[in-house]
């Protein structure tokens, strides 16, 4: 094989069909089921749009009250799940925290199920645990800041719809509504993007005929990583490290000169910048002005201008969320996180659509080592 066959990466290889979302060239906007994700962003509460990533079309008055009820019956943090956090190092990384209570989750349902292909579930299962995990994260994540805090955890309201009760559970007190406003936007904007890391590991988990968990907690364990989930955790890191915008020349000339890698900017499959940005970066603002930072946005504005102007590379989404969660009060460590309670729509949409029309996912690889040899004295 030709080293030019080789698409380190799988880079512009295309492997399967999905109708659960797409990048249209055309308006460089990002689609869930046919929707401008800024659109959905700008009308919807996130439940509906965890409906239409799981059914394809955004739910009635009455599909969304039904599954909000169901949501709100799984939003307490089961005992078992809380005694496996608490048996976790508090310096063990939030992820680390998520993807065992995760595992902890799947163990308690599918036991009993008598093999392992049992375990794999029928739609219909997989649908109701895609919901229950949907509804059990925003718990999970919150205990997690909460713990490291020595804070008590905090009871789920069920007058509250989903974002109003993530931030309840997390801070213990009502958040504003501008708030709660770009909070939700931010989950819908992380809750699906196509076949990157996460989702194609969730979807090659799938094909073996693995379980709905097994399939998130390899998800998360991709994205886990800074060139991908972790990125909106290194923006952060980028900006407390700058300090203020009077900074950004000298120390993006000394980034640049060491080669180190800018998180928050660039994107794999965006070329003329993320279509998300714009609404993050309006939600951004808005908290901005309700916080009265305007040394957040002077920072903001300078990196950005600075980054782009030498480098011609835009920002992606991880560039105004990383910011927009330090403002509302999470934890630098809880933005990956974050990114699971959201995009757990997304992976359980596309583990679902894998199980429907299911081939399993083996690819070839191209061997670059040493000739065939044999052992001395044979």
């Amino acid at each position: 094989m030709r080293e030019t066959d080789i698409k380190k990466g799988l880079a512009g290889v295309v492997v399967d069909t999905t109708a659960v979302s797409k990048v249209n060239p055309e308006s460089n906007s990002l689609l869930y089921r046919g929707y401008p994700v800024q659109e959905l962003a700008a009308t919807q509460p996130f439940e509906a749009v965890a409906y239409l990533l799981w059914h394809g079309e955004l739910p009635t008055a009455a599909q969304l009250a039904e599954l909000r009820a169901e949501e709100r019956k799984h939003r307490a943090l089961a005992g078992n799940v809380r005694a496996a956090i608490d048996l976790l190092p508090l310096d063990a990384h939030p992820m680390d925290e998520v993807r065992t209570a995760v595992s902890v989750i799947g163990a308690s349902d599918v036991s009993g199920s008598g093999s392992v292909l049992d375990a794999s579930g029928s739609p219909e299962e997989n649908l109701l645990r895609s919901i229950r995990l949907y509804a059990a994260l925003p718990a999970i994540v919150a205990y997690g800041q909460r713990r490291r805090r020595a804070l008590d955890a905090v009871e789920p309201r069920d007058d509250l719809d989903y974002s109003a009760n993530f931030l309840w559970m997390t801070f213990g007190e009502e958040a504003d509504e501008v708030v709660v406003d770009a909070f939700n936007r931010s989950m819908i904007l992380y809750a699906e993007h196509s076949f990157n890391a996460s989702t194609f590991t969730a979807r090659v988990i799938t094909s073996t005929l693995s379980d709905l968990y097994s399939a998130v907690v390899g998800a998360i364990g991709a994205l886990k990583g800074p060139l991908h989930g972790g990125a909106n955790e290194a923006v952060l890191h980028i900006m407390t490290e700058i300090g203020s915008a009077n900074n950004v020349e000298s120390w993006l000339d000394n980034a640049l000169a060491e080669k180190r890698k800018i998180m928050g900017f660039g994107h794999r499959v965006y070329k003329r910048g993320d279509s998300r940005v714009p609404t993050m970066k309006a939600a951004l603002d808005s908290l901005i002005a309700h916080y009265d930072r305007p040394d957040v946005a002077e920072l903001y504005e300078k990196l950005e201008s600075e980054f782009v102007a030498r480098k011609g590379i835009y920002p992606n989404l991880d560039y105004p969320s990383g910011p927009a969660y330090n403002l509302i009060g999470f934890d630098t460590l809880t933005f990956t996180p974050l990114f699971i309670a959201s995009r757990v729509t997304g992976w359980t949409a596309h583990i679902m659509e894998q199980a429907a029309s299911n081939a399993l996912i083996r690819p070839l690889s191209a061997y670059n080592g040493v000739d065939e040899r044999h052992v001395p004295g044979l």
